[in-house]
């Protein structure tokens, strides 16, 4: 299961009771954020969840709201007494703007890999998920990221017996392990049924709307995307600076067939975003306005 965390939902600047905008998960003891505005690591505190085994930290793009929280966050990472390296990832240039950025963080107990991104698309593996990073709209280069977790396929003994597996093989073909035993090989799909649905959660802020959001969201069980503004007189100034309405994120939500949306990213000028959602809802039933600390337990479904 990944539990996840809607730190904050500001854009541009953090307001009383809105931190800017990040994201934290968590899978089996490994934490990945997304974003690190200004104030992350205090929303991080105020959930009650630790910053030490933050391992992976992803960047949208290079705008202050987006990153400026880096140094105090790592400092307070290397407070907590970790030492293990810590894999940050983001548009080309990454290593330059973090170590600006480290001139007030200096001296970190522990290494930071630095993985910067070049392509359209890029797919990373790590910590028992699946990162794919995807470019998106804005004024500057930024990306958005899928989390995918995957799951492998169910084991049956019935099929283990009928394909004259030995019970002594059973338990290391179940871990993915091929044997060969007098002459014959044994694979995992020898025991084990074709892979089952996982969990999917995509991210995206800071863009105009786009295919590759919709293609890279596709029937995710939680897109988090950004809604700049709610009022509907703001399409041409979302346009101008390349942001989102409700309304265009919940139009993406649907033609991606996603099983739940949140908003983030608002204007500081959008003080009550649940007003709209009455309409946006018109277009996407299932779309809530996310709130800082808003979070839920993604789970794998039940299969027979």
């Amino acid at each position: 299961m990944l539990d996840v965390c809607l730190l904050g939902t500001s854009g541009m600047m953090p307001l009383p009771g809105r931190w800017l905008t990040a994201l934290l998960t968590r899978l089996k003891g490994s934490s990945l954020l997304i974003d690190c505005g200004e104030g992350t690591q205090i929303a991080i505190r105020e959930k009650g969840w630790s910053v030490n085994p933050i391992d992976t930290i992803c960047f949208t793009h290079f705008h202050g709201d987006h990153i400026s929280g880096l140094p105090g966050l790592l400092l307070s990472m290397g407070n907590s007494e970790r030492t293990k390296p810590v894999t940050l990832i983001g548009p080309k240039g990454l290593e330059k703007v973090v170590n600006s950025l480290r001139i007030i963080a200096p001296g970190l107990p522990f290494e930071l890999d630095f993985l910067e991104l070049t392509e359209a698309e890029q797919d990373i593996e790590m910590n028992g998920y699946h990162i794919r990073a995807f470019k998106v709209n804005h004024n500057v280069i930024c990306y958005g990221y899928t989390i995918n977790v995957p799951r492998g396929g169910r084991f049956y003994p019935e099929l283990a017996k009928e394909n004259n597996v030995p019970l002594k093989f059973w338990s290391h073909l179940q871990k993915g392990e091929t044997i060969e035993f007098e002459g014959i090989k044994y694979t995992p799909d020898m025991v084990i049924g074709a892979p089952r649905k996982g969990i999917k959660l995509t991210y995206c802020t800071d863009t105009r709307p786009t295919q590759s959001l919709i293609e890279n969201a596709k029937n995710a069980d939680l897109l988090i995307c950004e809604g700049m503004y709610g009022e509907m007189d703001k399409l041409n100034k979302a346009v101008e600076h390349k942001h989102m309405t409700f309304y265009e994120a919940a139009q993406a939500a649907a033609k991606a067939q996603v099983e739940e949306m949140w908003l983030t990213h608002y204007s500081p000028s959008l003080i009550r975003p649940e007003m709209y959602m009455s309409d946006v809802r018109k277009i996407f039933p299932n779309a809530h306005a996310g709130k800082d600390m808003k979070s839920t337990t993604l789970e794998f479904c039940d299969e027979d």
